[in-house]
């Protein structure tokens, strides 16, 4: 009889094994609220991230980082970027640190569950040292770049020294320079790698493939928007050059989101998939970092802690779940990913070590049932000394502190728009041809209704009533999404009470990662391409943090 009971668990364990839901997650790069069509953006439309959106479910009150490094940390390890370091920007390319070795990311935690796993895009974790790199770190491969941005046809990155010592080539195939995509649209060239990789996966194994998209962050600044030019045509009716050519990146994206769907689709395997779609933070806006994305109604750009910065176009799709096509309201941070999709894919949650911050939100998202998610730390980043920015929500009421970009702290509509509403597209560039796929598989496909923040009339005094850095602001976002009226001085203890809750977050926090720019990174040094540089062994840097630091809560001053 045990040796009967024992040969069932095998066959159970076996079984399971062979359908764990095939994972697919997409990450567009400084993609805004206002840059998806299922938000009802009419200017641009986004057919197939629309179908299958409306098809899943939409997260409409969820919200990642303000930048991308800490981000990206938070998806793949699940944890608040206080905990790993990252709190603070971004790695810039020549500084000689990353994402600890110390942390177990995504990719691991699923190998040990027999997935293949791919990277197809960008990285920004870091790259100093190779064992930062991503086919170090659980996948079995990675096409793409290393750094923060790069030229979409020669994939160069110009740096951030701007001379010709920093401009190189940052491209790669499983750790090694590789020269073949040059005059290659880089959202095609990933699309196309991610074809193959479906195409000649193993069915019998699950596949997790992660989809960092460049697109549509900017490019280098001496040509900072790229898109190939039949794209561009079909924006015509944008007169803003720069809003045109974002439209016409941002088109790219959602044709590369419609045919890796179709190739899921023609290996059998869309049927056991989880398809999960996110913007890394808030659009940067009215041409705040060379970029024309829009996070309209909400406040705020991309570096920022207001809305605009942090809730985030999102949604997850998958016939796996019980209940689809509606809109989720519940509260959902990007560190829930990790526990999600790993509950998602059988892992035994009792294993999941007790430092991950995120919360496992798959049946919660699955059955729409109440969220255990009731507060969030946006987060607390320590620079400039003595002040910082700070942010932190419980459920309606969200505090802001501090300084992160203080000339954008105002309301951006898209360029054009506003001012001329011919600027619209004609109704039969919302036409997906995804929906016939979706239908084949016995998806209802349905055709959706956009969802919309609504703010009301704009008070006189919205610019004015708060000023972070001279003291705490306070917001129910819940009935004011666009952060128009500070209830600071109206509720004094509530505000009291966020803070005290801040600086207990805040107790948790290890110091910065950051370190010194190190020129030898420079491509100059390297046959004029970003590789990594730094033996190991040569440098403290693995361990190596900023000494002290501060208090980032303040009482509120009169």
């Amino acid at each position: 009889m045990q040796w009967i009971l024992l040969w069932l668990s095998a066959t159970f364990v076996g079984v399971w094994a062979g359908q764990r839901p095939n994972i697919v997650f997409i990450l567009a790069d400084d993609l805004g609220w206002n840059d998806v069509s299922f938000h009802g953006s009419r200017q641009i439309p986004t057919p197939n991230i629309d179908t299958l959106a409306y098809d899943g479910i939409i997260l409409n009150n969820y919200y990642v980082q303000p930048i991308c490094t800490p981000t990206r940390a938070a998806l793949l390890t699940g944890r608040h970027p206080i905990h790993t370091g990252l709190q603070h920007s971004v790695i810039a390319n020549t500084q000689p640190y990353g994402l600890g070795l110390n942390e177990t990311i995504l990719p691991q935690y699923l190998k040990k569950l027999g997935y293949k796993t791919h990277i197809v895009g960008k990285w920004h974790l870091g790259m100093f040292a190779k064992e930062y790199t991503p086919i170090y770190r659980g996948f079995d491969s990675h096409l793409g770049y290393y750094q923060g941005k790069g030229d979409y046809w020669d994939h160069t990155d110009q740096g951030d020294r701007h001379d010709l010592r920093s401009w190189g080539l940052d491209f790669h195939r499983n750790g090694q320079v590789d020269k073949t995509a040059f005059g290659q649209y880089s959202t095609k060239v990933y699309t196309t790698e991610t074809e193959r990789i479906i195409a000649e996966h193993d069915t019998s194994k699950p596949l997790f493939l992660y989809l960092p998209h460049q697109a549509v962050h900017n490019a280098n600044p001496w040509r900072p928007r790229e898109a190939p030019w039949e794209f561009i045509q079909r924006f015509s009716y944008i007169k803003h050059e720069g809003r045109r050519t974002f439209a016409a990146m941002t088109a790219v994206l959602d044709e590369s989101i419609g045919n890796v769907t179709k190739a899921l689709a023609a290996r059998g395997m869309l049927n056991n998939s989880i398809i999960v779609f996110s913007t890394d933070n808030g659009g940067p806006a009215h041409g705040f970092s060379d970029n024309f994305a829009n996070n309209w109604p909400l406040r705020g750009v991309k570096e920022t802690l207001w809305e605009g910065g942090v809730r985030a176009s999102g949604f997850l799709w998958s016939p796996l779940l019980r209940k689809t096509s509606y809109v989720s309201e519940h509260m959902m941070q990007v560190i829930d990913w990790l526990p999600t999709l790993l509950s998602a894919a059988g892992f035994d949650m009792s294993k999941l070590p007790v430092s991950i911050d995120g919360i496992d939100m798959w049946n919660m998202l699955s059955g729409n049932k109440e969220s255990r998610r009731t507060e969030m730390l946006h987060n607390i980043d320590p620079v400039p000394a003595g002040t910082g920015s700070s942010a932190i929500r419980i459920r309606d009421l969200k505090l802001v502190q501090g300084l992160d970009e203080p000339k954008w702290t105002g309301w951006y509509p898209p360029e054009g728009f506003a001012e001329n509403s011919s600027e619209m597209a004609p109704p039969e560039m919302f036409r997906s041809d995804l929906r016939p796929v979706l239908q084949r598989i016995g998806r209802r496909a349905p055709q959706g209704v956009p969802v919309v923040v609504k703010c009301g009339p704009r008070p006189a005094n919205a610019s004015t009533n708060c000023d972070r850095h001279k003291a705490p602001c306070l917001f129910n976002v819940t009935a004011d999404p666009c952060e128009f009226n500070n209830l600071a001085n109206r509720l004094p203890a509530l505000v009291t009470s966020l803070l005290a809750r801040l600086e207990e977050y805040n107790k948790t926090a290890v110091p910065k990662r950051n370190l010194p720019d190190d020129p030898k990174g420079l491509p100059y040094f390297h046959g004029g391409a970003w590789v990594p540089w730094i033996e190991l062994g040569e440098t403290a840097v693995t361990t190596s943090h900023m000494a002290t630091k501060p208090s980032l809560v303040e009482e509120p001053k009169n």
